[in-house]
């Protein structure tokens, strides 16, 4: 049998999907699993969406431009000008979701063996994107006691080489749920100025900041023009993952004029996704006004809860809808996958995703978990009681 490449080995398995089979198993056995192991929200798509899409009459489903319709980046300038964010046409480029757009945006600004500093706990399909584009990833460590807050630019600089060529952040944060200040950001600036690096922020959550914070986009960030660029998506601004539309945003003519040679290679985004994209922008404010509301309460009644329970510690998040707690428990691997398989109360069990697998190596999640509050309140209530009863069964095992 032919042997699979070196880069198939290296690819990482996804540790919010890899419990799956244990859920499913459990489902079969009649429990109800809450799933707060994933970002799939339960808020509805906007109606305006689902309307558009219901009465879309195209003929011919055709390939568009490989920078996405025109019509859609257009107003897609009119949705950032409306957040502060003052761009252009040329600026933006219509991806299959954020994921092809920072695997576009790796591929054009890094070369095979560069290093991106990427703040750590992230988002575990940052490995996946660099190893896809033969990156790597060089962590700097933020701790759950300073609620994830970006760590010193001491540190940063402690780890810039030769082969280093950006630093990634997401902002609002996942998995921590962290919103960096305006003076983090600028600390970023700085240092991408002084060393000449790319700066790659990851927005797609720009719309869920709570508590009166608000988000500052790092194509605000004077100085850095042909240093920054950002990721966006679709995804969770309007509860629409399976569209698969997101955008690579930058004001660097080079890396939209290369980032576009990968698009042309990849054809198009998909029609469908593109079109409810562009239905989308027609959402009323009363849709996210009615949505950030929810969330805050879901948040509240998550972390609060969390932090009632003895030896569980959880920052309270900013912004997305992620939080990282720490357990009373010694291997968060083991714990999840005990959860599946062996706890009950009350029928009834939580899905998580062990944190190990949003570091660069698992100890430091070993007593960690991500947790989503996408489900309603009622189910995350259950859910909390849930974990607070198994985290007594289990020590008491």
């Amino acid at each position: 049998m032919p042997a699979i490449s070196q880069k198939a080995h290296s690819m990482p398995a996804s540790p919010i999907r890899k419990l799956v089979p244990f859920a499913e198993a459990a489902k079969k056995r009649g429990r109800t699993v809450y799933h707060l192991n994933i970002g799939q929200p339960d808020i509805e798509t906007p109606e305006v969406v689902r309307q558009s899409m219901k009465n879309l009459d195209l003929k011919v489903v055709e390939y568009r431009n490989s920078e996405g319709i025109a019509a859609y980046r257009s107003g897609l300038v009119s949705y950032y000008a409306s957040k502060g964010i003052d761009l252009g046409l040329e600026h933006i480029m219509v991806t299959t979701g954020g994921s092809e757009a920072l695997v576009f945006a790796f591929m054009t600004c890094f070369n095979p063996g560069d290093e991106v500093i990427i703040p750590e706990p992230f988002y575990a399909n940052y490995n996946g994107f660099a190893v896809m584009a033969g990156v790597k990833v060089v962590p700097v460590m933020s701790y759950i006691d300073t609620g994830f807050a970006l760590p010193p630019i001491a540190e940063f600089e402690k780890l810039i080489t030769p082969k280093t060529r950006g630093i990634l952040i997401c902002n609002p944060g996942n998995p921590t749920g962290y919103l960096y200040s305006r003076e983090e950001l600028d600390q970023l600036r700085d240092v991408v100025k002084k060393h000449d690096l790319f700066l790659m922020a990851d927005e797609v959550y720009r719309e869920f900041a709570y508590d009166g914070a608000s988000p500052c986009s790092v194509m605000n960030l004077a100085g850095i023009e042909d240093h920054a660029i950002m990721i966006d998506s679709v995804s969770k601004r309007y509860s629409m993952c399976g569209a698969r539309i997101g955008a690579l945003v930058t004001r660097n003519r080079a890396v939209q004029a290369a980032a576009l040679k990968f698009a042309q290679a990849r054809l198009s985004p998909p029609t469908f996704g593109q079109m409810a994209s562009l239905f989308a922008l027609d959402t009323p404010a009363s849709y996210f006004d009615a949505v950030v509301e929810e969330y805050v309460a879901r948040r509240n009644m998550l972390v609060d809860g969390l932090s009632r329970l003895p030896g569980v510690v959880c920052p309270k998040p900013k912004g997305a809808f992620y939080c990282i707690a720490q357990l009373p428990i010694d291997d968060s691997d083991a714990f999840c996958q005990w959860m599946l398989e062996s706890f009950s109360h009350e029928n009834q069990t939580v899905m998580m995703a062990p944190a190990t697998g949003f570091y660069s190596r698992p100890e430091p999640g070993r007593q960690q978990v991500r947790l989503a509050y996408v489900l309603n309140r009622n189910a995350l209530e259950k859910a909390v009681e849930c974990l607070g009863v198994a985290l007594q069964q289990y020590q008491n095992r």
